[in-house]
């Protein structure tokens, strides 16, 4: 029988200055460039919020991130099934998981699921003081893709690369346990 792959221990928490961002690579480079030269700008921008995955409250270096902002979707853009159930606005808003990336010294520990489910929380806990119907993701490639199916994903229909998570979905991962 395989060993369970070790999973790590980590805390999420806003980035800031102390947090050592030059030594992060997950592989692809925008995601690295992205975290190392621009999150902060856009943070104080209030363009998106950038939160860090590291082992402890004292520790400077970045495990893994995720980028969230405010979003709409057209109402147009989403399934029959879901924009049926929705106000007939031309716009529906909606968070976006702009970018998530592991540091590829900690790929495989469960890493990616712990940021994932910390995005969508932290969604949820927002949309019930600002509105938002789902979470949406552009899939970077079809690795990124199937992560996001396996957590139920929708793919929308004239964007394959772009999925949602309607919050109702989304509520019941965290109000059922």
């Amino acid at each position: 029988m395989a060993a369970e792959p070790k999973r790590l221990t980590a805390k999420i928490e806003p980035l800031g200055k102390k947090h050592d961002r030059a030594a992060f690579s997950c592989g692809r480079e925008q995601l690295d460039r992205y975290l190392r030269k621009q999150a902060s700008q856009d943070a104080k921008r209030h363009i998106a919020a950038s939160f860090v995955a590291v082992h402890d409250q004292n520790d400077a270096t970045v495990l893994g991130y995720y980028t969230l902002s405010a979003f709409a979707v057209e109402l147009g853009a989403l399934p029959k099934p879901t924009a049926a159930r929705l106000p007939h606005y031309p716009l529906v808003p909606a968070t976006l998981l702009g970018r998530l990336a592991v540091n590829q010294a900690h790929k495989g520990h469960g890493l990616g699921e712990f940021l994932l489910m910390d995005a969508l929380h932290r969604a949820y806990e927002h949309s019930r003081h600002i509105a938002s119907a789902a979470v949406v993701v552009d899939a970077i490639d079809d690795e990124a893709h199937q992560f996001y199916r396996h957590f139920d994903f929708i793919v929308l229909p004239e964007r394959k690369d772009r999925l949602f998570l309607p919050m109702a979905t989304i509520g019941r991962l965290f109000t059922n346990s």
